[in-house]
């Protein structure tokens, strides 16, 4: 999977999308429910970060563990967005599929 085939979302976008305030949308992105990274200049949010309407579950305890592990939030957006060889499929995929526990175990082995 390569970056330019992700839709994109922004804040406006995702405040509509999840019928909260920008702030608030904002407020997610700060707590790591939600990874945000700059797009030519804007912040946004991969659609695949969403499931029925609400941030993944999922999400959030993966972003703290790869925050914990020294990761950036470009370098956290790219690993998750990325094959990974020993999941065999880029972590978001995994974290998709129900593999919570395994995502965070290879993103604890990744600590720089």
């Amino acid at each position: 999977m390569t970056l330019r085939e992700l839709t994109w979302l922004t804040v406006p976008d995702l405040a509509a999308l999840l019928g909260i305030t920008p702030s608030r949308v904002r407020r997610l992105i700060e707590d790591k429910s939600l990874l945000a990274v700059r797009v030519d200049g804007v912040l946004r949010v991969p659609d695949l970060f969403l499931r029925d309407g609400a941030p993944l579950p999922e999400l959030r305890g993966t972003l703290i563990v790869l925050a914990d592990s020294g990761f950036t939030d470009d370098e956290a957006m790219n690993w998750l967005l990325s094959d990974e060889e020993s999941l065999g499929k880029a972590p978001i995929d995994a974290l998709l599929d129900g593999r919570k526990a395994e995502v965070r175990r290879v993103a604890q082995a990744l600590a720089i």
